[in-house]
């Protein structure tokens, strides 16, 4: 395991710095709302140019890779370090959507080249390190998220928070610098004969935007469900999205020794019906704890769904084209993660909490047409 830390430390920096920013993000937002004076609803519309940010940088992150060489996860984490602290700068509403945007950015450029850059280790050095690498993420969200909430506890205005937590995250973007860092494979070939990426990256990508919606809408809704749904107390809400992410943290490196003994499509397969299993528990809840049991067994199961999607992806890929395979798998998993908490919100509301979980369920289900459907592609 020390070895395998020491050759992954530059992609586990940025999964770290990137768990930073989110974790913190979270836990700071009821400090930002008052800061700004809205409603739930007005910062939700000053939120929504975010994740288009996010999705224009990763759609421009092979050519920065290309560009900039061995350079680019540092210099791209380190300006995701920086701009957390400018949203906790000004009480703006028309400046602070634009600070969340600069945000939005890094992140997604960042998520792109980080990604890459674990899929052509694993495929150089034959080291999986996928599963490892997103465990550190799912710590690092959870330490910011009880740091912050530490440092709100002690009167310590979001401008303060975020600004120290971006010296935090800057810290370990500085550890990203590899002196063999070059990213292959970013930049797109040109001339006759050229092939495409074909199916792989789409199936691939479908699969991680299916994990990534439910782990954050069930992060995003599960407190409100236990609240407002199961009549426990703020403190017992809380710890819904808690154990969810200390579950999927711990489930991923237990997958990282997993990854090499398990026929990856097997395990993308007992991962969706074991987090579907578990939204379903969650969704017929008659109590908080009978909610955790569901939340954390859905969090055993989609532990594994997004990094080994993205894994089998790099190795699936052409080596020329790993890279750049791997960056559109990330765009696709992306929009999962900033729309699937809106649209189990719309279905919450139209329906229910418990039908929005039904609803993460069945979406679990269709990694077991879409595991295959890879598996096919790779053959052919």
């Amino acid at each position: 395991m020390a070895n395998t830390l020491t050759v992954a430390r530059a992609p586990l920096a940025a999964f770290t710095a990137m768990g930073v920013i989110w974790g913190t993000f979270a836990a700071v937002l009821p400090d930002l709302k008052i800061m700004l004076g809205v409603d739930e609803a007005q910062l939700g519309l000053m939120l929504l140019l975010t994740p288009l940010a996010a999705v224009t940088a990763m759609m421009l992150a092979p050519a920065f890779g290309a560009a900039m060489g061995r350079m680019a996860l540092p210099l791209a984490a380190l300006a995701m370090g920086a701009s957390i602290a400018m949203p906790g700068q000004t009480a703006s509403v028309l400046l602070f959507p634009v600070a969340m945007m600069l945000c939005g950015a890094a992140t997604g450029l960042t998520d792109v080249l980080m990604n890459a850059r674990v899929a052509q280790m694993e495929n150089t050095r034959s080291v999986p390190l996928m599963n490892l690498c997103h465990a550190v993420y799912s710590f690092g969200y959870a330490a910011a998220a009880i740091g912050t909430g530490s440092l709100r506890g002690a009167g310590w205005g979001p401008g303060w928070v975020m600004g120290t937590m971006a010296l935090l995250a800057i810290s370990f973007a500085l550890m990203t610098w590899e002196r063999d860092g070059q990213i292959d494979g970013l930049r797109k070939p040109t001339g006759p004969g050229v092939a495409g990426l074909g199916m792989i990256p789409i199936l691939g990508g479908l699969m991680v935007l299916i994990a990534f919606m439910t782990e954050n809408a069930a992060e995003a809704w599960s407190a409100l469900h236990i609240e407002k749904t199961l009549g426990g107390s703020p403190s017992e809400g809380a710890m819904g999205p808690a154990a969810l992410a200390l579950t999927m943290g711990f489930a991923r490196l237990a997958g990282q020794g997993l990854a090499s003994r398990i026929n990856p499509f097997r395990l993308l397969i007992g991962g969706a019906l074991l987090a579907a299993c578990g939204a379903l528990v969650a969704a017929a809840a008659m109590s908080p704890a009978m909610a955790y049991a569901g939340f954390i067994v859905m969090g055993l199961g989609a532990s594994v769904l997004a990094p080994t999607a993205f894994s089998l992806v790099g190795r699936l890929a052409r080596p020329e084209a790993r890279a750049r395979a791997v960056a559109r798998a990330t765009l696709l998993g992306y929009f999962g993660y900033f729309f699937g908490p809106p649209m189990l919100g719309f279905i919450a509301g139209s329906f229910g909490l418990r039908m929005a979980f039904v609803f993460a369920a069945l979406m679990l289900l269709s990694v077991l047409a879409l595991s295959p459907a890879m598996k096919r592609s790779a053959r052919g």
